[in-house]
């Protein structure tokens, strides 16, 4: 494995560079969110700072009609967890809206769906725009709708991890020393099987500071 070039890739989405990424809606709303941090008084450990990028990214939406609500059938439900719900859009794919609750800033969730892209191509999240439900600001992802059809043996799922690079740190996280980068949660209903392949449907990337 060239680590090297993954570095590479990983500090180009980190800074917003080009790249091997494609510009897609999750990149150019990381570099908007980039630029208006430069002119920011705030740091990411400020409680304020995530609020304020959320007003940002709501102006954002408001001058760029990115508002989707009604893309979503909520009838479809299927799951929700701490971070996101999941709704069927149809027997190919699936939305989920997620409010970033596990990042301190917007811009660190975006980076965490451009590395699961480079990582997992086969679960790309696509961010179709933003919801304001409740008064809580989502973002809206689809993602290719993966049928298990055997349990994930989450020992393979360590073996598959280390020979990429990352160890086991405790229960389901891993941390890749080389990369600087963090995955956690990978417990059996974020790594689904199917016919002997790993799908890595949730993914929690931090970057180690």
């Amino acid at each position: 494995m060239n680590f090297k070039a993954i570095k590479d890739e990983i500090q180009n989405i980190i800074y917003g560079k080009s790249g091997n990424s494609p510009k897609t809606l999750i990149r150019t709303i990381a570099d908007y969110l980039r630029a208006s941090e430069r002119a920011s008084t705030l740091v990411k450990k400020d409680k304020q700072y995530k609020q304020e990028e959320t007003k940002k990214l709501i102006e954002f939406c408001n001058q760029n009609n990115l508002w989707v609500n009604e893309k979503v059938n909520f009838d479809l439900f299927v799951s929700e967890g701490a971070e996101q719900k999941v709704y069927i859009k149809n027997n190919t794919t699936v939305f989920k809206l997620n409010d970033a609750i596990y990042y301190e800033s917007w811009e660190d969730y975006l980076i965490n769906l451009q590395i699961n892209n480079y990582f997992f191509p086969d679960t790309t999240y696509t961010l179709v725009g933003f919801c304001l439900i409740d008064e809580i600001f989502y973002a809206l992802l689809e993602q290719p709708f993966v049928t298990a059809n055997e349990s994930t043996d989450l020992e393979k799922v360590a073996e598959f991890m280390l020979e990429n690079g990352f160890e086991n740190t405790r229960n389901h996280d891993y941390f890749n020393s080389e990369l600087g980068i963090i995955l956690e949660d990978l417990h059996d209903e974020n790594v689904l099987t199917k016919d002997g392949v790993l799908y890595f449907i949730d993914t929690v990337f931090y970057l180690k500071s």
